[in-house]
């Protein structure tokens, strides 16, 4: 998922890896707890708590610092790798979220929870858009 941000890709970055702050963006996250302290580097994690699903840890896997940075978490049976990507432009950034998950129950999952997923990673894009497009970048 993409979207433009009428703000400098420095904004979104700083909202990308101050993940504690993200319940404050998005309604699509109860609680965001780093397990590490420092600038987010890979090899960090936080536990995530989002409505309607279990508590996950997830692990910086890839960091390009101020452009992107990969995650990933496994349950029984799937592994979900998130990426978030901002690039900067001419008049503003655009940020893309992606979610993949692999592994042999990674079809059901997709089939039950696959509509969730979707209005969660749209919460979030919005999200850092108007957090970025409103100074709390």
């Amino acid at each position: 998922m993409t979207t433009h941000v009428d703000a400098p890709a420095q904004d979104v970055w700083r909202l990308f890896v101050d993940v504690e702050r993200w319940p404050e963006l998005t309604e699509s996250m109860r609680k965001v707890s780093r397990v590490d302290s420092g600038p987010l580097r890979v090899g960090s994690e936080a536990l995530i708590k989002q409505p309607g699903l279990a508590r996950a840890r997830w692990k910086v896997t890839e960091l390009d610092p101020g452009r992107s940075f990969i995650w990933e978490t496994t349950a029984v049976g799937v592994t979900s790798v998130g990426g978030h990507l901002v690039e900067p432009g001419d008049d503003g950034s655009t940020i893309t979220l992606s979610l993949r998950q692999t592994g042999p129950l990674a079809r059901l999952v997709g089939w039950l929870l696959g509509s969730r997923i979707n209005c969660y990673l749209t919460m979030e894009l919005e999200g850092f858009r108007h957090g970025a497009e409103s100074g709390r970048g």
